[in-house]
């Protein structure tokens, strides 16, 4: 059976990944042509990154789905707490992968392997986040939850869904 939580997990982490997949190919596409990146791109692409995941993303899962998996599978609770460490550090590493690439845009080539670098490392740890909550929490998720916390799920993901196109219409 199909839930809309997972289903909007799944589509979110999708279109994180093709971001993140996408900057490190502008990247590596701008190093092969000898040329710097289109620093608006990056700029924007990074801003996307710090809106969506940090801001919206990570507390759906924080505060709806992690709390009743950690009830159902407690054995689950340190790989929980480390996805929460995650979560948490979030902000702090945009904001410092911002400042690199501001130094990059800056300082110039100089800094170019220092940014790409920092981005890898990035790119690299939320695939690896994101792989996580796939292969572990949702499981979990699918084989623990009862209906009667599915319908629950549901309700809270789509009640922030419309909150979060209500707060659009007023931007």
């Amino acid at each position: 059976m199909r839930h809309l939580a997972l289903d909007v997990i799944r589509d979110e982490h999708q279109a994180l990944a093709a971001m993140l997949r996408s900057l490190s190919l502008l990247l590596q596409h701008a190093r092969r042509e000898g040329t710097l990146p289109p620093f608006d791109v990056v700029r924007a692409m990074l801003f996307y990154i710090d809106e969506f995941p940090e801001r919206l993303h990570h507390t759906k899962e924080s505060q709806l789905l992690f709390p009743k998996v950690r009830e159902r599978a407690p054995e689950l609770t340190p790989v929980l707490a480390k996805l929460e460490r995650d979560h948490a550090a979030g902000e702090r590493s945009i904001r410092d992968l911002e400042h690199t690439l501001l130094a990059f845009e800056v300082m110039g080539e100089s800094r170019r392997d220092a940014f790409e670098a920092a981005v890898e490392r990035y790119i690299t740890g939320y695939l690896e986040h994101m792989a996580c909550e796939e292969h572990d929490i949702i499981p979990a998720a699918k084989r623990l939850f009862t209906e009667a916390d599915w319908v629950e799920l549901d309700a809270a993901f789509a009640a922030v869904a419309r909150l979060q196109l209500n707060d659009d219409e007023f931007e």
